[in-house]
């Protein structure tokens, strides 16, 4: 029986886990700035199969400096790549000292590597486009204009509903 090569993780450079969502994700574009990325690469080689990228929430009211966001999650769709990103993820956050870490999945997305590695829905959040009457912005893509689902990494706390918050 030959096994298969087993997923490894690496640290990655914001420029490269750019440059792996740019080729191959399907709806977004590279992030301007995160907190920290990871990679995942097929047993020992050097080629990345997929990437995190994770920053400060993009919704303002979840900015309480206790929340990170996994703004990016990209594969080439090797098996249980976004599993263990998301898994190595939520540790990297705990470890920095972060108690909360959350992402957004559009509706036809159906989050099985979400509850692979633990994370729980929390509910449906946002739509609608991002300009104003007051701030006007590039148009929001129409893929991103309607609500997303929500996702927390377990034993994650939102400190904002702590009494005992800092």
């Amino acid at each position: 029986m030959h096994d298969s090569p087993r997923l490894q993780l690496r640290p990655v450079s914001l420029r490269t886990a750019n440059a792996f969502v740019q080729e191959h994700h399907r709806h977004h574009r590279p992030v301007q700035g995160a907190k920290f990325a990871l990679a995942v690469t097929l047993g020992c080689g050097d080629r990345v199969c997929g990437v995190a990228i994770v920053g400060r929430p993009v919704a303002r009211h979840l900015d309480d400096g206790w929340t990170l966001e996994v703004t990016r999650l990209c594969t080439d769709g090797a098996p249980n790549a976004c599993s263990k990103l998301y898994g190595a993820a939520w540790k990297a956050a705990k470890a920095m000292g972060y108690t909360r870490l959350i992402t957004y999945t559009l509706p036809e997305e159906g989050g099985a590597s979400l509850r692979a590695a633990g994370w729980r829905l929390i509910g449906m959040r946002g739509g609608g486009a991002w300009s104003r009457p007051s701030r006007t912005r590039a148009d929001t893509p129409e893929h991103l204009r309607h609500p997303k689902s929500l996702w927390q990494a377990p034993g994650g706390v939102d400190k904002r509903k702590c009494p005992d918050a800092d």
